[in-house]
């Protein structure tokens, strides 16, 4: 993971003369208040290779948010601007505020061989497979819609109208779980981080990731 920073075809060849394989999307939804935002930070820590995407949002930042490292806060007019010009990958309206993915970010993970944790509502991740983006996805449920309630209300960072919403959303959204690859339910956070990683684990392990080093292993069987 993590090869040297490259451009070109012939450059991402590592000292055998391999292709270094692409990194891994990683997709992460939920409905508002499952703690999907807490596993994505835990899930970083655990792996300091695995590159986090910074979205673009038009929505004001919040509490000790900061520009560039939480979100790129832009105004509507520039985020108009990108999305005239199909700079997103994907982009969506949540919670009466615009979302975005940057093109440019995901392709330079994939030069770069980086994994790279997207944490996206279900609209941009829908989005996302129907335009044929490769990537792992997973769902994250809480245990149950009285739980979402009670972590929603207890967070205070909403207003009671504003926690109503996002339940009546968290009806909508939750059924879209049925095509995710992967489904985490974050009733014990611990457990959930453990489940989140052996996913990481597994798709590093996948045979197309390991090409190079069966390459290298038969190379050497030969001398």
């Amino acid at each position: 993971m993590g090869e040297k920073e490259t451009e070109t075809a012939e450059e991402r060849k590592d000292s055998d003369g391999e292709e270094t394989a692409e990194g891994t999307l990683l997709v992460l939804s939920a409905p508002s208040g499952a703690g999907k935002t807490s596993l994505s930070r835990a899930l970083l820590k655990t792996f300091p290779d695995l590159r986090p995407s910074v979205s673009f949002t038009t929505r004001a930042p919040r509490g000790k948010e900061v520009d560039g490292v939480d979100y790129f806060f832009v105004g509507d007019a520039e985020f108009d601007r990108m999305a005239a010009a199909g700079d997103f990958a994907e982009w969506a309206v949540v919670h009466g505020n615009r979302y975005g993915t940057a093109k440019a970010t995901l392709d330079e993970a994939r030069r770069q061989g980086q994994d790279i944790l997207l944490d996206i509502d279900c609209q941009g991740a829908h989005r996302l497979r129907q335009n044929g983006e490769e990537g792992v996805f997973v769902f994250i449920l809480p245990p149950s819609l009285d739980e979402l309630t009670r972590r929603l209300r207890a967070r205070n960072t909403e207003s009671p109208e504003d926690v109503d919403i996002r339940i009546r959303n968290a009806w909508k959204e939750i059924p879209a779980a049925s095509w995710y690859d992967y489904i985490v339910i974050n009733d014990d956070f611990d457990r959930a981080l453990e489940e989140l990683a052996a996913i990481v684990l597994a798709e590093r392990c996948r045979t197309v990731r390991r090409a190079g080093f069966l390459h290298r292993f038969f190379l050497d069987g030969k001398r």
